[in-house]
């Protein structure tokens, strides 16, 4: 089994990790195209303006920049633990107990837009890149989408993807694999169904810490399902390819 999340825009501060080393990440297949973003990512930062053009980003987050500056040379964490905003708030990985944090060190990946996927334990820097940023010379997704490694999900293993659709834009799955795409809906009290965009962050997140605490591989999606339902969600199938999970959406 493995689970994908997005990634965030906002990331922890510090850490007490080395500097970034490729070698270290997962999928080192990937390591000359992380190379080359980070590369251009680097150079782009030397222009501060073109900088926040280029992220789309303001002028009071001009310590994005700075980060980008120093991507090579800034202190990593854990991947689990870099991200923040409202997925990982609710996945609160700090507090996840030791078992489950080896859980998520093999089943558990971030499709990040400068590294492509990554594992949840591999140590990484702060930086701003998002799937619709704009590198001098390189298209994101068309970049990723040419080199997105093939074992995932090539053994017919069930891969829960739970990646916002601009990720999985970024970084398609093979056809063929046993992946299932999140979508998380409300219903209404006349039975209707809709989905949510900002309230399926939370969930997403609670839905990830319940089957890294339950710290085991599932083979289908009504293992998923019970998994979720210990931990008061309900889920359902919904199209070809998408599971459900419903919310209240506050």
């Amino acid at each position: 089994m493995l689970i994908l999340l997005p990634p965030s825009e906002t990331k922890r501060e510090g850490g007490e990790g080395p500097r970034l080393d490729l070698t270290r990440l997962r999928f080192p297949t990937l390591a000359p195209t992380r190379r080359r973003i980070i590369r251009e990512l680097r150079s782009l930062s030397r222009d501060e303006e073109a900088t926040l053009r280029a992220l789309k980003i303001s002028a009071r987050q001009r310590s994005e920049v700075t980060r980008n500056r120093r991507v090579t040379t800034s202190p990593t964490m854990p991947a689990i633990d870099r991200y923040t905003g409202v997925v990982f708030d609710a996945l609160d990985s700090l507090s996840l107990p030791p078992d489950a944090r080896r859980f998520a060190a093999s089943h558990l990946v971030i499709q990040s837009a400068l590294l492509g996927p990554i594992g949840a334990m591999d140590p990484i820097p702060a930086y701003r890149l998002s799937h619709d940023s704009k590198l001098p010379g390189i298209h994101l997704a068309k970049t990723w989408a040419q080199v997105m490694p093939s074992d995932i999900g090539s053994a017919g293993d069930l891969v829960l993807d739970f990646r916002s659709e601009a990720y999985v834009a970024l970084s398609p799955l093979a056809a063929g694999t046993n992946s299932w795409f999140l979508r998380v809906v409300t219903e209404a009290e006349d039975g209707s169904v809709r989905a949510l965009n900002h309230f399926n962050k939370k969930s997403k997140g609670l839905l990830t810490r319940a089957l890294l605490l339950h710290g085991r591989d599932l083979t289908s999606v009504d293992e998923v399902f019970a998994v979720a339902a210990t931990a008061g969600q309900r889920m359902e199938l919904g199209e070809p390819g998408e599971i459900r999970l419903f919310t209240s959406g506050s």
